[in-house]
């Protein structure tokens, strides 16, 4: 992600396309270090927030009818070219697009954006930012309503060593649950993606037209917060305002073949923490060697006192003075929607696919579904510094830096939340401490009773017997873009499965075990096109 080295005075943040985005700059105190050390802020103890679920009322997307029509032409067509629709995806997953090396990015977006002409979209463009290119796409089917379809099109880095089958080989691998498609992008997110492209060229080549018209904004930096989407929203926000909601392509189902339909997304910061030597103490140049650590500060040792101040010591309730005070309670509509999924939750199985034996403070049940879904978090995504090669180097690093992410839900600032973070570190003596914001944006979220999401329901239920919605997950996404700015409702959508995104081994799963509940590509692809007639028909 781009660096700006401008250093901001405190709780100045420059704002680009939306209010609510965080631009990228540098932080720093400017109180002098040497005094500022001297004292601490004295702040009453702080306790992570609980909050409880206060009515039995339970929503059950079983109440709404699962989608009844059947378009056996289609579904036809979508069988004969199974084959085919495997290799489309596999092809996309071949080319490299990791946003955090430009890796592929540039190739990727116009293999996007040739697929959307070859498709049959009438406009299909590259969209210039100050990152990575946008892709821009529009099908005139000359129908009443139109749905955007919000398209990521970069991966994150990947470690080759780690992986039972090279990342972009996009091989066909025999798995437990089936024959999987394994690679970089498998289901985080050109797997889904590419599977309804693939059912909307099935649909215009039996039909010759779809049965809505459809936008495209895709976007090359959501694997690094998404800090240029909004230019591309831009471009093109007076005729978005008209859509009637925003779709993501997304495998939704569990290994048990239940299906939990996702309406929205915390917010994020994601900064850095940089402490290095200067008039404060350290050295300045470059690393001297380790002896001289008897006279001569570390900065090793700062970060890790800084970082250390902003949390407990298990580092699971932020210390960060007022960061919970914005939390918005849990509302009626989300509890009875809560209610849903924990009478369907499986929390072993989510800790087995995780590779993690327990939660924080031994909770379950209630208790962690609130903790997942209404607490921010402050979390050390990578930190490094001086020598970590083979052997020994007994030096003195004259700098070291932490990469650092906050989930944020409903309710908090992204800007507020900076602001609290560099005033701790301030009012605690780190001001020679630097905060570099990388990106950031708020939660989103759209209500159960929303068209489109009623649509999603009922097709969900056509295609798997359980089905749960929950008002957010844990992740975050810009789609505060289309709930907030744009107004329009927003859902990522789509049975069938896939593991290991931001991981080693990613996979699709393409063709079930017999007698799995899940969905494979050929049924995934079916309900994409249900779905575009649903949306069509209410």
């Amino acid at each position: 992600m781009n660096k700006n080295l401008l250093i901001l005075i405190i709780g100045v943040f420059l704002i680009s396309g939306c209010d609510q985005q965080v631009d990228q700059k540098l932080v720093g105190g400017d109180e002098d270090v040497t005094e500022v050390r001297k004292t601490t802020e004295v702040t009453a103890p702080i306790t992570r927030p609980k909050f409880h679920i206060d009515t039995d009322d339970t929503f059950s997307a079983g109440s709404i009818g699962s989608y009844e029509a059947s378009h056996d032409s289609i579904y036809h067509h979508i069988d004969e070219n199974l084959d085919k629709h495997i290799a489309e995806i596999q092809r996309w997953i071949r080319q490299p697009s990791i946003s955090a090396q430009n890796d592929g990015v540039q190739e990727m977006a116009e293999m996007l954006r040739n697929d959307l002409t070859a498709i049959g979209f009438q406009e299909a463009e590259l969209v210039k930012t100050d990152g990575h290119p946008g892709v821009w796409g529009y099908y005139d089917a000359g129908a009443e309503k139109t749905l955007l379809l919000y398209m990521m099109y970069d991966v994150q880095p990947v470690n080759p060593e780690d992986w039972d089958s090279p990342p972009f080989d996009a091989k066909l691998v025999d798995h437990e649950m089936g024959s999987v498609l394994m690679g970089r992008g498998a289901t985080n997110q050109k797997g889904p993606q590419r599977a309804f492209l693939n059912a909307v060229q099935s649909i215009i080549d039996v039909n010759g037209k779809l049965p809505v018209n459809l936008m495209v904004a895709a976007e090359g930096e959501e694997e690094l917060g998404s800090p240029h989407y909004p230019q591309i929203i831009d471009k093109y926000e007076d005729r978005l305002k008209d859509v009637v909601g925003a779709i993501f392509p997304f495998n939704s189902q569990r290994p048990d073949g239940a299906m939990s339909l996702l309406l929205g997304v915390k917010g994020i910061i994601y900064f850095e923490l940089e402490a290095k030597g200067g008039a404060h103490g350290g050295p300045t140049k470059a690393e001297i060697h380790g002896s001289y650590k008897a006279l001569v500060d570390s900065p090793v040792w700062r970060l890790v006192q800084a970082l250390a101040s902003m949390t407990s010591a298990d580092g699971n309730t932020i210390l960060i003075p007022n960061y919970y005070d914005d939390i918005r309670p849990v509302n009626t509509e989300e509890q009875q929607l809560l209610n849903g999924i924990l009478s369907n939750k499986n929390e072993e199985q989510t800790k087995q696919a995780l590779g993690v034996e327990r939660w924080i403070d031994g909770m379950t049940g209630e208790e962690a579904e609130l903790e997942l879904l209404f607490m921010p978090t402050m979390n050390i995504d990578g930190i490094w510094a001086g020598y970590t090669g083979e052997g020994t180097k007994t030096i003195l690093p004259h700098k070291a830096t932490a990469k650092v992410d906050s989930r944020l839900p409903p309710g908090i600032n992204p800007q507020e939340a900076l602001a609290k973070i560099r005033k701790h570190l301030d009012a605690n003596g780190f001001t020679d401490i630097e905060l570099r914001v990388l990106g950031g944006y708020p939660a989103a979220q759209t209500s159960v009773k929303a068209e489109m999401v009623q649509a999603a329901i009922s097709v969900a239920n056509k295609y798997t017997s359980t089905v749960t919605v929950t008002p957010r997950i844990a992740g975050s996404a810009p789609f505060y873009q289309f709930t907030e700015r744009l107004g329009i409702p927003m859902v990522p959508f789509g049975v069938g499965y896939g593991t290991g995104a931001h991981a080693p081994n990613e996979i699709m799963l393409i063709a079930p075990r017999d007698g799995s509940s899940i969905a494979g590509l050929a049924e995934i692809e079916k309900s994409y096109v249900d779905f575009l007639y649903a949306l069509a028909e209410n």
